[in-house]
């Protein structure tokens, strides 16, 4: 029987395809489209989800996948794993969490399955199932893969230029009136994710500012609150977007250049989860540990 298995959920961006490469297993997020469930990446592709996005008749909604397909999940699992370690999405951005340690705590899972609220979300997720199977390769329990991935949650953080304030409006998080205003102004605001929950974080006049703040604020994060990790080269970056390509390639550059002695570890779209949010057009940048 083999000793670990890492579960995380499509919330990290990783591909089913990539899961199987990666020998680990992706929970698909469900959503509620008009009434009706879908699963990303199973019944609901970026491309798809992105037409729908466009019609503001459609309505979207993310849910969280139900604690007996979890149990399921888990029960097959440990026919071949003796431990999991399950990696959900921030537990201040879904109740996924919850759900899962509340199912660990059974007698059926006690001491077997280990749920990490590792504070993240998207390419700072990525990172960090990454580094859990890392740990297992190298022989690591389960609970040493969790104590780590606890220790070091905190170790990122992640800025999104959004291109248009209609889709946060659409979703309640901002009111119609500043959405009317930021578009007449054309602000391009930059969001952040810090553990919990999604912030407001700077208003840019334009996307050269927008990139340039971002920019700004990797570096300071690396110098400041990072600066142990980074002086021990165990600080990595990485870009996300919604449906801008090319926009990320030049960000891509534009970082390499600024921030020449980081690695550029992922180049992925944004989680849909963020992406039902902020809509297509956005860029990202995020820095994370990686020991491993």
């Amino acid at each position: 029987m083999k000793k670990v298995l890492i579960i995380t959920d499509s919330n990290s961006g990783i591909t089913q395809r990539e899961a199987n490469q990666l020998g680990i297993k992706v929970v698909p997020m469900p959503f509620v489209i008009n009434g009706e469930e879908y699963f990303e990446e199973i019944s609901l592709s970026q491309e798809s989800f992105y037409e729908l996005l466009k019609n503001p008749d459609i309505s979207i909604a993310t849910s969280q996948p139900s604690s007996y397909y979890i149990q399921d999940l888990w029960n097959e699992s440990l026919k071949e794993y003796e431990t999991i370690v399950h990696i959900p999405m921030s537990s201040g951005l879904s109740s996924s969490y919850q759900t899962a340690i509340n199912l660990s705590h059974t007698d059926e899972f006690e001491g077997k399955v280990f749920v990490v609220d590792n504070q993240r979300i998207s390419i700072t997720l990525k990172e960090a199932v990454y580094e859990a199977v890392e740990l297992a390769k190298l022989g690591k329990s389960a609970s040493e893969i969790s104590d780590y991935l606890t220790k070091t949650k905190f170790v990122s953080s992640i800025y999104i230029m959004v291109d248009t304030l209609k889709y946060l409006k659409r979703g309640g998080r901002v009111t119609p009136a500043a959405a009317l205003l930021g578009s007449m102004l054309r602000i391009k605001p930059v969001l952040q994710i810090r553990g919990y929950k999604l912030d407001a974080f700077y208003k840019a006049l334009n996307i050269k500012q927008a990139k340039m703040k971002m920019i700004e604020q990797i570096k300071f994060d690396l110098n400041g609150e990072f600066a142990e990790y980074y002086k021990q080269g165990k600080m990595v970056i990485s870009l996300a977007h919604t449906q801008n390509f090319e926009e990320i390639e030049k960000f891509k550059e534009e970082v390499k250049k600024a921030i020449p002695d980081v690695e550029i570890r992922f180049v992925d779209p944004l989680s849909l989860s963020v992406s039902c949010h902020i809509g297509p057009g956005a860029i990202a940048v995020a820095c994370h540990i990686k020991s491993y």
